[in-house]
């Protein structure tokens, strides 16, 4: 079995992790946006999410010889560790939870914001728990002012969420829309055209408004399959800070799983290795997202569009990139634990702040923040400023596990 046990290896782990873990939430807000409907890319994602944890599993948890105090994935699988596997499924169930009503917060407040309050819950939560969870190996010193650094963003992201509503409010004043509804508005026939020859072709990049202009929130709000105008920024938020609590928890589940603090397991079985936590972890996560979204399609939420199971498999329109969002999320949370389990969970949690990551492919991709006030701008690059401090401030707080 392959255990990255060098600060410097963890390091690189949490990197490759806030890259991949900033990055999936784009590509998932990418669909909805050109219309796919959510149950249809969450069935998709929640499979190679999956697929991620076995193939860690059975490469890094097959590596090398099997001993005692660390066996392989496969001689554990028959070890008598149900009271740490259950921390593990545990952990994969409230992740699932707070994935999937992020997938729905995204539509009503946006990627950055929702990324932003999210995270900075899950450092200001998570962190502390694992902090006392390890031992306290991590430099309290260090590790509390990152997590101040965290709190202070989720302000600033309260803050940007309420500047840049009234830039849309204040955008869309000039249109004949009726905001309760959003019936009534009046667009020029040549782009209501494009809005539908880009869904016939397979939604499209809306090419004939400008990022951040009125007529390209309108024309967004045709196509997405999340309809929002009329609709309470409050259920967002509302949604968001759920997420937010269910991310303070599955860290410290999984911290649990493979540490054993509570010294549940029986005398004379191993922990559980950080591989094999992972694929119960990931296997429970994959039901609940699997149970729960297939539900969704006969009885949706938020008013999206009802479906079927038939019809979710004829849909092949995104399904690719909804397979690489799993990939990337799955590979990402493996490579959080991997580096977790070598430096310290609480040190790990600086992969939080993948807002960074998903703030750049929000502007990058959707023309968020385009055409906004400046008040919005100063709020945005201090928040960004502050994500940036926290994370360089969690990752200087490292340990070394015993």
């Amino acid at each position: 079995m392959y255990v990255v046990e060098s600060k410097g290896g963890a390091i690189v782990c949490m990197l490759l992790a806030l890259l991949f873990l900033g990055t999936w939430p784009a590509l998932i807000t990418l669909l909805e946006r050109r219309g796919r409907l959510p149950q249809h890319t969450y069935l998709d994602y929640t499979i190679t999410n999956l697929l991620a944890a076995v193939i860690i599993a059975l490469t890094f948890g097959e590596i090398g010889d099997s001993t005692v105090e660390r066996p392989n994935f496969f001689t554990q699988l028959s070890q008598d560790n149900w009271s740490s596997v259950l921390f593990a499924m545990a952990g994969g169930v409230v992740l699932s939870l707070g994935n999937l009503s992020t997938q729905y917060a995204w539509a009503f407040v946006g990627l950055s914001v929702v990324e932003v309050i999210s995270s900075s819950m899950t450092v200001v939560i998570g962190t502390t728990l694992n902090y006392f969870l390890d031992g306290k190996i991590n430099k309290a010193e260090i590790l509390f002012p990152g997590v101040g650094c965290f709190l202070v963003a989720v302000c600033l992201a309260s803050a940007v969420h309420s500047s840049n509503a009234a830039d849309y409010k204040a955008k869309l004043s000039s249109w004949p829309i009726d905001n309760e509804t959003g019936k009534g508005t009046v667009l020029p026939s040549a782009s209501e055209e494009a809005v539908l020859k880009d869904r016939e072709n397979g939604g499209g990049p809306i090419s004939k408004a400008k990022a951040g202009t009125a007529t390209f929130l309108i024309e967004l709000e045709k196509r997405r399959s999340i309809k929002v105008f009329g609709k309470s920024m409050f259920i967002g938020l509302t949604l968001t800070f759920f997420a937010g609590v269910c991310f303070s928890l599955f860290s410290p589940a999984f911290n649990l799983a493979t540490n054993d603090q509570w010294h549940t397991l029986k005398q004379g079985v191993p922990k559980l290795v950080v591989y094999t936590a992972f694929f119960y972890f990931s296997v429970s996560c994959f039901v609940t997202a699997l149970v729960l979204n297939i539900s969704f399609l006969y009885h949706p939420a938020l008013g999206v569009s009802k479906s079927s199971f038939k019809a979710y498999l004829k849909d092949w329109n995104g399904r690719g990139w909804a397979f690489l969002a799993g990939f990337l999320c799955g590979f990402g949370n493996g490579l959080q634990f991997m580096g977790g389990q070598a430096a310290g969970y609480a040190a790990a949690d600086a992969v939080q702040a993948l807002p960074l990551v998903s703030t750049f492919w929000g502007v990058v991709l959707f023309g968020e923040y385009r055409r906004s006030s400046r008040r919005t701008y100063i709020l945005l690059f201090s928040m960004l400023f502050m994500f940036i401090a926290a994370v360089g401030i969690l990752m200087a707080s490292s340990g070394h596990r015993k």
